[in-house]
């Protein structure tokens, strides 16, 4: 990546930001389990972050992928996985399909108050029987005159409480599972929309996620986001972007607990000595320290084929089981390394051991990015031969 004065420049605001007007609050927003959505995102709004890579015409920057990657870089100086996870489903899941292949006026009515952050948007794919396997959603979308009306259930769904739109992904057609679906807006105060209930979440604490069902909600048909039975497609594409913003959110992240941990074992003293003298710990340190500037290499190069128009597929689903895998690896060794302290709820690496925990989860669990790996390998066995 060769980045400009420009990408710098979004940095340094980015961090300016989250020093001023997210770090200071995040252990409260932590014990309220949410955040002010609303507040916050018209902040970063007001700052031009939401929009960076979204067309100008409808209020972003019209820059290209790699400021987006910025964005999720810099989101790792946040003291917490919360903030960087509700940001990025707004930047970089829930309207990407959107600013590709809305209509002028659904883009108009939708996306240009998520850029402005007047509006905070959401995702509607993941349900209780269908997380990684998307093909297998049962929300379904049948059309009645000029509207859709939707029944289903979704779950998992991350600014969920606050948001004022969802991105849904829901079958439309009785045709083949990869071909029968369609992305559409859903406005979340729509007549039988319930959220059914907040969930209770092991880190993360600070990101309202929910569980919807819709009962014979009503839709235009005009809220359809590109064309009708693509909606598989564009969510794939929508993921690929989701995946490298996963890759890139995990490097400062990783970088800041490994910090934390120098900081803290330099100052402790065991034995005499500080902590940190001790070869097993600044040997491992410079392992972790390592491995970070390995996942960064794979995300640089992911970003730059990315923007060169090549398929990132197996770079993106590499990145993601990596930065997944590192975070836990890190998280992990650094608490050790706190002992006592590092159990306690508000130990900063304790936060990050309970956040990290979702990157081999959510987006695509490890196994399925090893399942895309293998499959662009040519070593996943056919299905006649399991």
């Amino acid at each position: 990546m060769k980045f400009t004065p420009e990408h710098e420049a979004l940095r340094q605001t980015w961090k300016t930001l989250i020093d001023r007007e997210i770090n200071p609050f995040v252990d409260q927003w932590e014990t309220d389990g949410q955040f002010p959505a609303h507040e916050l995102f018209k902040k970063m709004g007001d700052a031009g972050l939401l929009g960076v890579d979204k067309p100008v015409e409808y209020g972003g920057s019209g820059l290209d992928f790699s400021y987006a990657m910025v964005c999720a870089e810099s989101l790792g100086w946040v003291n917490g996985g919360s903030i960087p996870m509700a940001t990025g489903v707004q930047i970089s899941m829930a309207t990407p399909a959107l600013a590709r292949y809305g209509s002028d006026e659904l883009r108009k009515e939708f996306l240009v108050p998520s850029i402005t952050g007047d509006y905070v948007a959401c995702l509607g794919v993941s349900e209780t029987g269908a997380g990684s396997d998307v093909a297998s959603i049962k929300t379904t979308a049948r059309r009645v005159g000029g509207d859709w009306v939707i029944n289903g259930g979704k779950m998992w769904t991350t600014n969920g409480a606050q948001a004022d739109w969802m991105c849904l992904l829901a079958s439309t057609d009785d045709g083949p599972a990869h071909k029968n679906k369609s992305l559409i807006v859903v406005p979340m105060k729509t007549k039988g929309l319930e959220i059914a209930k907040k969930l209770d979440k092991l880190g993360m604490r600070a990101s309202d996620t929910v569980q919807t069902f819709f009962d014979e909600v009503k839709v235009p048909v005009r809220y359809t986001i590109g064309q009708p039975g693509m909606g598989f497609t564009y969510q794939m594409q929508q993921f690929q972007e989701e995946r490298l913003w996963a890759g890139a959110g995990s490097l400062n992240t990783c970088e800041r607990l490994i910090n934390a941990t120098i900081e803290y074992t330099r100052e402790r003293k065991v034995f005499g000595k500080p902590l940190l003298d001790n070869q097993v710990i600044h040997f491992r340190l410079a392992e972790l320290k390592s491995e970070v500037e390995g996942l960064r290499s794979i995300v640089y190069r992911a970003c730059e084929d990315y923007l060169a128009g090549k398929d990132v597929t197996m770079l993106a689903s590499m990145g993601k089981l990596k930065a997944g895998r590192l975070r836990r690896e890190v998280s992990d060794a650094c608490l050790q390394y706190w002992g006592g302290a590092g159990y306690l709820w508000d130990n900063p690496v304790a936060r990050g051991y309970r956040d990290g925990r979702l990157g081999s989860i959510g987006g695509g669990a490890d196994e399925v990015m090893l399942q895309i790996i293998s499959k662009l390998m040519g070593t996943l066995p056919r299905l006649g031969n399991r």
